[in-house]
């Protein structure tokens, strides 16, 4: 302990005398240009981008997502290379300087030109997961130019993918992905800095935090120096000698500095269980009397689990605390225009939708900022490789039914580097919780292997071999299912045992398929092609060629279950009932079945482009009928009816127990009172006790309210469209795309009757807040309203966060909702029955 005192203090004193730094890393990503390598007209862009991105930003393909416009066009102009061209200024640049050429992400391949010399060619720079630093160090000078010659992903090459999704992008994602920056040094740089952090885990009290660093020589001769980490006001400093042109890694732990034993360490938890509290360290390193490099690490103290439970399902822990992972599948945008601007928006939207995961089916994000949202948001990630590489079709070369298309070894060469690469760009972010290594099908053994050696070796993390149930001759089963359903499924079907998608297990994701879009959106996207239903509403359902690409099963689920559809405003009515009953009991039965049902994974979060499926927020960012159900769904304390055996029961997620007043009332569909029940109960930390017995209905439709109230203040609320008619699936045809219905309950008396007309009052809560009093002054069940603020030309005003919509009101009722909206405005209050 002396020794390490000596080595703080003299740090200290060193880095007050420490008054020349070389170190500087600079962005480039304003500024640029981009041209085909066919064409003369240069266009004014960023980076990162995409050459659509580039275009589309640029005024070329108006409305090219509107209606089926997309597939008029072909990708003749993608055939050749683009050209990116950044011309940039290094300031007093000095002889002993190192200049380096950090790309973060490149699609799919490059030449890579300054001052009009070939530093890196595309035969080695390839692959978008790669990153690839380039030493300019004699080429670069004051004033420098720039050109990176990108060229698109042929066929069987393993490129970023949006699978069934959506189309393909027209430039197959060529362009520059990820952040371009230029590196100014010393002779010694500091390359992918590691922290890694160990909790008690029955006391939490206290922590260990590792530190890792390789130290690169960039020049031709021995140099001498120090390795400064400073964490918590405490320094040390690391006397290195590093050979010509040598790498060296060097590890530090509390015997080097103290503070790396942290005492009541500040957790980094899920916003669901606490708060994401993340703290700061850096590392420098010093010679001669100059700073050569430093690197500020940004990370949280947590430490995360993952095993598989007695009925051999895949389950997580977070701070030694059992979790069960509720989320939704993600996309970048078609042609990755997303920033951290739109992270930032969808990320909120993920949080007021309680979910507490997000799967990045494919090392998603056009830099580090969804990650470092995620971060500080609290919400979980699991990351890795997209099916995309899994499948003839996509892949465009064949591939194994059980081992997909990386089967050569050089394939496998270069997906293990691509591998290495995110992980080290990645592994501080204390978000991500696992690494998919495969999605439907696994890794060939001796990739596997190499991602057993990255575990021990670059990021401790577990790895799930595969997000289907699958046996790994290495690691034996992955603890995951990926059974469907993708398509629509009654409520009921969650809690059937019969059901292979049902709330049990890991599900990696699964879905009720089309997820209509508000009708702004609709209106949007499709021009006035609203009504009736035609093929341009097709075109915008997934590119599937099995299924998913019609809506033929939405139509036939309203008809089946609430009646014929009139008009677009009907028609939309009927799917928002169907959207949000389906989609929360897919929650719910998870929650419900919780611990035996350890994952879900809702198929998908969001779209890539405008899209009638798989989304729980359009591409415009507007939430749709399944946005608030899983809101609700997944309120912290929430109480569940049971579709299957019509119990109900009271569910909390939190890290404390809560004893809650739980009211049930049970109206026909003429709006009579048939039951109502009052009881207390005390629901265990992260658990469930039963609440009510089975509900019955004397009336073939009804409607169920439960309630929960807590000192006095409602904190769960549950409203349900019930049929006294039951749900009959065709169990033997069920398949990965879901389980046909053989027989739709009968909701057709509550899909006839005519919108009840509410009344609002308004009260201001500052200037962007308001409460919203909504009465319903009639003696039916006010059914699945939507409310929507309106500006003074009479548009619906994007950007609102509401605490409830869709919403339910008893006869003679009221409901109040708190909304605030994205900037200081007038406006007006209207309810909508779509």
């Amino acid at each position: 302990m002396r020794q390490i005192a000596k080595r703080t203090v003299f740090s200290t004193l060193l880095c007050m005398c420490m008054s020349v730094a070389l170190a500087q890393t600079v962005e480039l990503g304003d500024g640029w240009q981009c041209k085909s390598s066919a064409e003369d007209k240069w266009y004014e862009t960023k980076v990162p981008a995409t050459v659509m991105g580039v275009l589309v930003s640029n005024g070329e393909y108006p409305d090219l997502l509107v209606g089926d416009n997309y597939k008029r066009l072909d990708n003749s102009r993608f055939l050749v290379p683009w050209l990116f061209k950044k011309e940039f200024r290094l300031e007093s640049l000095g002889a002993d300087e190192h200049v380096r050429l950090i790309f973060e992400g490149l699609g799919y391949s490059a030449n890579i030109y300054l001052n009009d010399q070939l530093v890196a060619s595309r035969d080695t720079v390839k692959g978008p997961f790669r990153t690839f630093a380039v030493d300019v160090t004699g080429v670069a000078r004051e004033e420098n130019v720039l050109v990176v010659e990108t060229f698109k992903c042929e066929p069987g090459g393993y490129n970023i993918g949006f699978v069934d999704w959506n189309p393909r992008p027209l430039d197959e994602s060529m362009g520059i992905v990820r952040p371009v920056k230029v590196q100014r040094s010393g002779a010694v740089v500091i390359e992918s800095p590691r922290v890694c952090t160990q909790v008690n885990l029955h006391t939490l009290k206290e922590a260990w935090v590792k530190v890792e660093a390789q130290l690169r020589n960039l020049s031709s001769h021995e140099v001498e120096g120090r390795l400064v980490c400073m964490f918590e006001g405490e320094r040390v400093a690391i006397p290195v000698t590093l050979p010509a042109g040598q790498a060296r890694t060097l590890r530090l732990d509390d015997q080097d500095l103290r503070a790396l034993y942290v005492v009541n360490p500040r957790l980094w938890w899920c916003y669901t269980m606490g708060s994401p509290e993340l703290y700061a360290l850096s590392l420098s390193f010093e010679s001669g009397g100059e700073v050569s490099d430093a690197r500020d690490v940004r990370f949280g103290i947590r430490e995360v689990g993952s095993f598989i439970t007695n009925d051999g399902y895949r389950a997580f822990t977070l701070n030694g605390r059992r979790i069960q992972l509720l989320g939704a599948g993600w996309t970048d945008d078609i042609f990755l225009r997303d920033d951290s601007v739109s992270y930032d928006r969808q990320l909120e939207l993920v949080k007021q939708m309680n979910l507490n995961m997000v799967r990045l089916e494919g090392f998603w994000g056009t830099s580090q900022a969804l990650y470092d949202l995620c971060d500080e948001k609290g919400i979980l990630l699991l990351a890795g490789w997209s099916c995309f590489w899994e499948w003839d079709s996509y892949l465009g070369k064949p591939c194994d039914n059980r081992y997909g298309g990386v089967l050569t070894d050089e394939d496998a060469a270069l997906i293990a580097q691509e591998y290495d690469d995110q992980l080290r760009y990645l592994r501080n972010h204390p978000s991500i919780i696992a690494w998919f290594v495969g999605s439907d099908k696994l890794p060939i053994p001796q990739l596997e292997a190499h991602y057993q050696w990255a575990q021990k070796t670059i990021d401790d993390r577990p790895y799930i071999t595969s997000a289907k149930q699958m046996e790994s001759d290495l690691s034996g089963t992955s603890g995951t299912k990926m059974a469907g359903p993708y398509e629509y499924v009654a409520p009921v079907y969650w809690y059937s045992k019969e059901a292979p998608g049902g709330a049990f297990g890991f599900n990696t994701e699964t879905g009720i398929g089309a997820q209509l879009p508000v009708k702004e959106s609709l209106r949007q996207m499709l021009g006035d092609r609203l009504w009736p239903l035609d093929e341009v509403w097709d075109y915008h359902c997934t590119f599937a060629a099995e299924a998913f690409n019609k809506l033929d099963i939405l139509k036939e689920t309203v008809t089946q279950r609430y009646g014929e559809a009139a008009n677009i405003d009907d028609f939309l009515r009927k799917a928002n009932m169907v959207n949000y009953d389906g989609t929360r009991a897919m929650f719910e039965a998870f929650r419900y079945n919780n611990p035996r049902a350890t994952g879900l994974v809702q198929w998908m979060l969001n779209s890539a482009r405008p899209s009638l499926y798989w989304q729980l927020y359009d591409h415009y960012l507007r939430p749709n009928a399944a946005f608030y159900s899983v809101r609700k769904a997944c309120q912290p304390v929430q109480l569940i009816y049971n579709y299957l055996t019509h119990e109900v029961k009271a569910v909390n997620g939190t890290l404390v127990p809560v004893r809650i007043k739980a009211t049930m009332a049970v109206y026909g569909v003429s709006g009579q009172l048939l039951d109502r029940q009052e009881t207390v109960v005390e629901i265990p930390a992260m658990g469930s006790v039963a609440a009510f017995p089975p509900v019955s209905l004397t009336e073939d439709n009804g409607y169920l309210f439960l309630s929960g109230i807590d000192d006095g203040q409602v904190i769960a609320e549950n409203e349900y469209a019930l049929a006294a008619s039951e749900d009959i699936f065709e169990w033997e045809k069920s398949d990965w795309t879901g389980t046909p219905m053989k027989k739709h309950a009968d909701l057709t008396a509550i899909g006839s009757q005519s919108p009840v007309r509410c009344k609002v009052a308004v009260k201001m809560v500052g200037n962007m807040e308001a409460e919203l009093n909504i009465s319903n002054p009639s003696e039916r069940v006010a059914y699945l309203l939507r409310v929507v603020l309106r500006d003074r030309k009479g548009q619906v005003i994007d950007g609102v966060t509401f605490s409830d919509n869709y919403i339910t009101i008893a006869p003679g009722g009221t409901k109040t909702i708190r909304c605030r909206l994205p900037r200081e405005t007038r406006f007006t209050t209207d309810i909508l029955a779509y």
